[in-house]
């Protein structure tokens, strides 16, 4: 099973995914959980945040800090919680420079194809832009464009699609939780 979480900035999805993600597993199993947000020097608040996360994940579960996701995918058949896309596509945008005129075409074929390949439960975390205002700048813009269209296309080939609101998942697609 393949599940897609969406949700806006501090909407729960995070959480809702983990417990997701464990119910696969179940409760000693190990999760490979690939986080895709950098420590960032300089930004306590953000170190912050992704301090909570780590402190909420089982001793179990196996951590990988990478946006290389599809590799992950592509090496790795325990159950998988990817959090989160968003991080992805910042760092893919940045390596592009599809932020000014780049391209991340090859980049989100390359990670669609292989959450499609994968066989093991998954669970990915996704910002959901079309919630928000339009942002104020081209780079933002280009920004909620391609991650738009991102989760279109993971939505497409993942067999769950929940968007998380004020905590509460509200199933778009697939079986209810």
């Amino acid at each position: 099973m393949r599940t897609l979480v969406l949700g806006g900035i501090r909407s729960g999805k995070s959480r809702w995914a983990e417990s997701a993600i464990a119910e696969h597993a179940g409760a000693t199993e190990p999760v490979h959980y690939v986080a895709t947000g950098a420590v960032r020097r300089g930004d306590a608040e953000w170190s912050a945040r992704i301090a909570a996360h780590r402190a909420r994940r089982p001793s179990h579960w196996r951590t990988v800090e990478t946006t290389d996701i599809a590799a992950q995918l592509r090496t790795v058949a325990a159950p998988t919680l990817i959090d989160d896309v968003g991080g992805w596509l910042t760092a893919a945008m940045e390596r592009t420079g599809a932020f000014e005129s780049g391209s991340v075409s090859a980049e989100v074929d390359d990670l669609v194809e292989a959450v499609r390949g994968f066989s093991a439960p998954l669970v990915l975390v996704s910002p959901e832009v079309g919630l928000s205002v339009v942002p104020a700048t081209a780079a933002g813009r280009r920004f909620a464009d391609e991650l738009g269209a991102l989760n279109q296309r993971l939505a497409a080939v993942c067999e769950q699609v929940t968007l998380v609101v004020a905590g509460q998942p509200i199933t778009v697609k697939g079986p209810q939780r």
